[in-house]
């Protein structure tokens, strides 16, 4: 599923609210889950999961295709942990 799917399935089930807003307001949400992560802070959506981020350090990896050696710098990278409710419905 895309984003556009999602506003669209919102929308559908919200007849009573117009496309454009059921799209600001996931846009909204999004920014917000973005902005916390780039912060450093952890996003908890309960039954859900939680995003949060992870450092991954620098190191020296190998070129596949030539053997070189590449050096490659410390970066930070989103991570999403299930939530148990969520873990429990996908297995059922």
């Amino acid at each position: 599923m895309i984003k556009s799917e999602l506003v669209q399935m919102i929308a559908d089930k919200n007849p009573h609210l117009y496309h454009r807003d059921v799209e600001n307001i996931v846009n909204a949400i999004l920014d917000e889950i973005t902005d916390a992560l780039s912060t450093g802070n952890r996003v908890e959506l309960r039954g859900f999961g939680a995003f949060s981020v992870k450092n991954r350090p620098a190191r020296t990896a190998r070129n596949p295709k030539t053997g070189d050696q590449v050096n490659v710098d410390e970066k930070w990278v989103p991570f999403f942990k299930t939530g148990k409710e969520l873990r429990e419905r996908l297995n059922k």
